[in-house]
């Protein structure tokens, strides 16, 4: 059991290297984007959790568990998005 948690804890660690990268590109995404109304991309937004979640089931995941992560991740990249804009843009 030991190895299997630390393999979960090695694993964690490398999902928020891999969050910080994608943070970046909200980042990079706030710097581009001419107006705060531009962040929210209902289109995109739900075309993102529809790839993850045919990921999923292609992988044969829980494609509703992972639909309701990238939710959550999405929505919380758009809150992220949407500081850095106002930070940049003030």
């Amino acid at each position: 059991m030991a190895e299997v948690r630390e393999g979960v804890d090695a694993l964690d660690r490398e999902l928020v290297a891999l969050l910080e990268r994608r943070f970046g590109y909200m980042r990079a995404a706030a710097g581009i984007k001419d107006s705060r109304d531009a962040v929210r991309d209902e289109a995109r937004k739900a075309s993102v959790i529809a790839a993850a979640r045919a990921h999923a089931q292609a992988r044969s995941l829980p494609d509703a568990v992972i639909a309701d992560i990238w939710e959550r991740l999405v929505e919380g990249s758009i809150a992220f998005e949407l500081d850095e804009w106002d930070r940049l843009h003030a």
